[in-house]
Order: structure tokens, then sequence, then C-alpha cells
């Protein structure tokens, strides 16, 4: 039998239909079209016209592509038609303008996934937990909220002071950390991004919004001691608690934990704290070596 590799179109849904994946309510059928257009590709791999295993990718800040949505039919797991697939992807997105990195998420519970990311020369980046939660009380002090930073190049110095450290990696969007490079940092996000900084001015609280499934006010906070800064969390308890009367549709707070900061919170906590997301990649240049 013999298998091929080609870009989908709107017009392949069926072949997604007829894929026994195992998956109910699979949002890749309800995203379809979108993840065929733009910056989104999907492919499929076609045994003798059957198509056997999906996956797609997404281009973050011109520089990344995040490979993902892999599908397999269950009666041809045994095949390495997922590692062969996702190969034929990364290769890709390599070769498209601009991109010098390339990866993929997935959580540590998932040994086959990690083990097809490991197959293709992806090395672990970072492990976060998604933690999302609607109420943050268990962490406030009663104290003032922080003083916003409004001024384009003051943002950038806090940016450099939270993030300057070339091994860093940046939650640019939520389920999209990434290596930190002078391309996730663009004057027009960073205006659109909420700056606030504590009486001291020796920390600094990054919200903004998100989108996928449900609404998020994205928090970001890189450092170790976030269960004792004082005003922190009334400064992003505010932040959400406006953003949900504006949306008046389900919303959270998402923060990106390291296992560390989750062990941290109180015992008291109204987090979720699903199986951490391990974040795969390699750059071009090591790509090119392969």
């Amino acid at each position: 039998m013999n298998d091929t590799i080609r870009v989908l179109d709107i017009d392949d849904y069926p072949f997604l239909e007829a894929m026994d994946t195992g998956i109910e309510d699979d949002y890749v059928k309800q995203i379809f079209s979108r993840l065929t257009t733009g910056n989104n590709r999907l492919f499929g791999l076609f045994l003798d016209g059957q198509m056997v295993s999906m996956g797609g990718h997404s281009i973050y800040a011109k520089r990344y592509a995040m490979l993902g949505r892999l599908r397999t039919d269950q009666r041809f797991k045994q095949n390495a038609y997922a590692t062969k697939l996702m190969a034929h992807m990364r290769d890709e997105a390599f070769q498209l303008d601009d991109i010098q990195w390339v990866g993929a998420n997935t959580q540590e519970f998932n040994i086959a996934a990690r083990r097809v990311m490991e197959k293709i020369g992806l090395n672990p980046y970072s492990a976060l937990h998604a933690a999302a939660t609607k109420d943050t009380s268990a962490l406030e002090t009663d104290s003032n909220t922080w003083n916003p930073v409004t001024d384009l190049q003051q943002k950038k110095d806090w940016l450099k002071k939270m993030y300057g450290n070339s091994s860093s990696v940046f939650p640019y969007e939520c389920y999209y950390p990434f290596p930190v490079s002078k391309e996730l940092f663009q004057d027009n996000d960073i205006s659109k991004w909420s700056f606030y900084e504590n009486d001291a001015k020796t920390r600094a609280l990054i919200t903004k919004t998100d989108q996928k499934k449900y609404h998020y006010l994205h928090a970001v906070y890189p450092w170790d001691d976030l269960t004792s800064q004082k005003g922190l969390w009334e400064t992003i308890s505010r932040d959400y608690h406006k953003l949900a009367k504006e949306t008046e549709e389900e919303t959270y707070i998402w923060m990106d934990l390291t296992k560390e900061k989750a062990l941290a919170l109180p015992a008291n906590h109204q987090f979720e704290l699903p199986s951490p997301w391990i974040l795969y990649g390699m750059d071009k240049d090591r790509w090119q070596t392969l």
C-alpha cells in the first residue's frame, strides 16, 4: 500500500469525518475550515486514498511554527504514520519564509505524543501547568492594586527585566509559550497589554486577553514569589472581573505555572491544575544539520 502526504482544504473535511480517532466532540471538526486558511495549515497522510493521520501547524509572530492537531485513525496507530506526518510538517514549516523555530506542546501524561516529538528531533524546553480559575481569594491579602505602566518604553524596560534571559520562555498566548526573541515583543502588541508595577518598582505584572474555547485574562508573572507579593492578586482579580463583565460569557484567569510555583500555591487555592504541558522544539540551525 502506498502512502502520500498533502495539504488539506475545506473540501477534505469528509476524510476527517471518516477517521476513527476515538475523540468525542473533537474541537478540530468545529474549526476545520479555519485551520486550512490564513496562518494555519492542515496536512493529511493518505493510505490508498484513505486519510489515516492528520495534523497541522500555525504561525505565530512570523517566526514560530507550532505543530499540533495530530489525529490518527485508531486502526493504523501501530504503523508510525503520526511520526512520518509530524516530520513532514516540521520540514514544511522550516521551508516557510522567516520561520526560525518549530515546536509542539503536549501534556506530560501523553507518553505516545512525547515519543513522536523526540523521534523527529524536538527537545523539551519547559513544563507548565495551564492553571485556570475564577477565584483568587485564597491568594489575596486585602492590599492595594499595583500601579499601571502606560509608557511604551517603560513597558519594554520591564520586558527586558522579566524576559531578558536568552533561555527564557514567554507565554505569548494561552497554550502557546515560545523561546524569547524580539519578534514576540512588537510595539503593537505591547501597547495592548496591560502592565502594572508594585510600589517599590521591583516587580511587574502583565495582563492580556485571549480567547480559545473560553475567554481568558492571561496573567504573566515570571518571579517565584507570586504568593507573597501584596496587591498582585488584587490587581489580577480586578482585571479579571472587568473582562468577565465585558464578555458576559464563560471567562477565566489563566496563568502558566511551573511545577514549583504550582506546589507553592496555598492548600485552599481554586486553580485547576491539569497535567503540565511540555513545550518541545528546535531552531532552524539545528534542523539544517539533521
